[in-house]
């Protein structure tokens, strides 16, 4: 891709009220995901991957844990063609109003940074997106066409369409009609929240935007249906791959499910998510007493307990007699002696005392914030929570990467 032909700016600074309490600290796209990245970093990854070599990422609410993750942008500095990336992070800069009013007054806000890079096409991202996908096949779709737009598009469930922009299409892929998050929706075809525009419309479309006060300045509910009454060509773009918005808890859950299933490649070697990888607290540890059944263990951890349909971060500490069925236990947790996890998230660095119970196998998906600390049962507290004294596997070394094992009982 050529270095003035399409930039990315990537929408990072969503609040994600779906997914409190994980969200109490984080910016949405920062929450942990897959045993060893973030929510982000598929996306980030994806521009990469894709030869895009200039992302700006947008940041808004809890910006400073967007900041602190992405860095420098070592972690993603090389392109899929070799060249080096250049991240800018672009928190809001308005002095008087409180941050972005929305997502296109966001790429508004950053009209000079897109001018100073000239480029022909400008791709528009969210940050909050699971999937893998080589945006230079979009844009070839796009410059195909002639079209001022072409949207991204997944068939989702109906009972899911009021979460999405929906739209129609005649028999050739124009978009004829577009309604973001309808009440009732008259087609189950979504935005997949992926906009690429030829960057002289959007900047003409944008301004024009800007001093509307009737607007609410968002990409859905104003600049698509504002290009589609001008008379403006915008295309829909298929995409047969896995992709899920991951904007709230029941869908985070699903994700991670999703993995254990094979339905979704967390580890992809064709197409890598790379990551700020940190430094692990102590080395990784699996009891041989321990009954790990379809589940996925990052390096890191220590497991005397029992998995089964599980996913763990780094960092992770779980105590003999436990047992998590269908859970996703993020980085620094510490789990005690004889808990018992059931269709749960257990956030970072939080503490589950030993013979707590969380979850039901038929109930919702329960959510243990960053840090929250989970009383016991008081039968076991003369157990203190404490870490494994042997930090080595069965066959006394350390592993020297994930786990991702279905053991049967023996």
């Amino acid at each position: 891709m050529n270095t003035n032909e399409c930039i990315a700016m990537l929408l990072a600074g969503g609040e994600g009220r779906r997914l409190a309490p994980l969200t109490t600290h984080l910016a949405k796209p920062a929450v942990p995901f897959g045993g060893r990245c973030r929510i982000i970093d598929y996306t980030l990854s994806n521009c990469v991957n894709s030869g895009i070599s200039t992302i700006g990422v947008l940041t808004q609410y809890k910006a400073e844990s967007l900041h602190a993750h992405i860095g420098d942008g070592s972690a993603w500095r090389h392109t899929g063609d070799g060249r080096e990336t250049d991240i800018a992070l672009l928190p809001s800069a308005r002095v008087g109003r409180e941050g972005y009013a929305g997502t296109a007054d966001a790429i508004c806000q950053n009209i000079d940074f897109v001018d100073a890079k000239a480029p022909e096409h400008v791709i528009v991202l969210s940050g909050d997106h699971i999937y893998h996908m080589d945006y230079r096949e979009l844009l070839e779709a796009h410059k195909a066409s002639g079209a001022a737009a072409t949207i991204a598009v997944k068939r989702v469930p109906w009972k899911e369409t009021s979460r999405f922009g929906i739209m129609n299409t005649d028999g050739k892929g124009r978009i004829t009609s577009f309604v973001e998050k309808p009440a009732k929706a008259q087609s189950n075809l979504a935005s997949m929240g992926i906009y690429i525009f030829r960057w002289a419309d959007l900047r003409a479309v944008l301004l024009a935007d800007c001093e509307d006060d009737r607007s609410s300045h968002d990409f859905g509910k104003d600049i698509i249906p504002r290009m589609l009454q001008a008379g403006e060509q915008l295309e829909a773009y298929s995409f047969d791959g896995y992709w899920r918005d991951v904007g709230t808890v029941e869908s985070l859950w699903e994700a991670h499910m999703d993995i254990l299933d094979g339905e979704l490649d967390a580890s992809c070697d064709a197409w890598p998510v790379a990551t700020r990888e940190r430094k692990q607290a102590f080395r990784s540890y699996v009891s041989p007493h321990a009954d790990i059944l379809t589940s996925y263990v990052h390096e890191g951890s220590s497991v005397e307990g029992d998995l089964e349909r599980s996913v763990v971060f780094g960092g992770v500490a779980i105590g003999r007699g436990t047992e998590v069925r269908e859970g996703i236990v993020m980085p620094g947790a510490r789990i005690g002696r004889q808990a018992r996890i059931t269709r749960a998230i257990i956030g970072e660095g939080a503490v589950i005392e030993d013979g707590a119970v969380i979850g039901h196998p038929d109930g919702d998906i329960v959510v243990v914030a960053a840090g929250e600390r989970v009383s016991g049962n008081p039968l076991y507290r003369k157990w203190p929570l404490m870490l494994p004294k042997s930090m080595y596997d069965v066959n006394g070394s350390a592993y020297a990467g994930s786990v991702n094992v279905s053991w049967e009982k023996a």
